[in-house]
């Protein structure tokens, strides 16, 4: 997405990037991958965790598995589901970091912030 080379984007080139963080912008996406940072789980444990309906977890785990940043283990009839790519750690931070360092501003943002939610999938 960052070229250490001037070079001017397209908006094809940044599709991927876009799909990356739509696949986030989802507040119950977003849960489900904070909750597997911290290691595996089941839908139920999800549910359970998360305080949200079995459908709705499987539906955005069944998103996040599509879009490659989760991955199911089976062990007998149970699937363990885990984040598919350390990397999505280090996003994380950096997401963290930079919400520190902007304060309430993107919370804020009219057209994305809190009372103007976007989300895909």
């Amino acid at each position: 997405m960052i070229e250490s080379e001037k070079s001017v984007a397209t908006t094809r080139d940044l599709e991927p990037a876009v799909a990356l963080f739509r696949s986030l912008s989802d507040p119950a996406r977003l849960a489900i991958v904070r909750r597997l940072a911290s290691g595996e789980a089941r839908v139920a444990e999800l549910t359970r965790d998360l305080g949200l309906a079995q459908s709705t977890v499987s539906s955005h785990v069944a998103c996040l598995k599509d879009c490659g940043l989760v991955s199911g283990r089976m062990e007998g009839r149970r699937v363990f589901y885990s984040l598919a790519r350390p990397e999505l750690l280090d996003l994380l931070s950096a997401a963290e970091t930079l919400l520190a360092a902007t304060g309430s501003a993107v919370a804020l943002c009219p057209t994305y912030g809190v009372d103007g939610q976007d989300s895909a999938c």
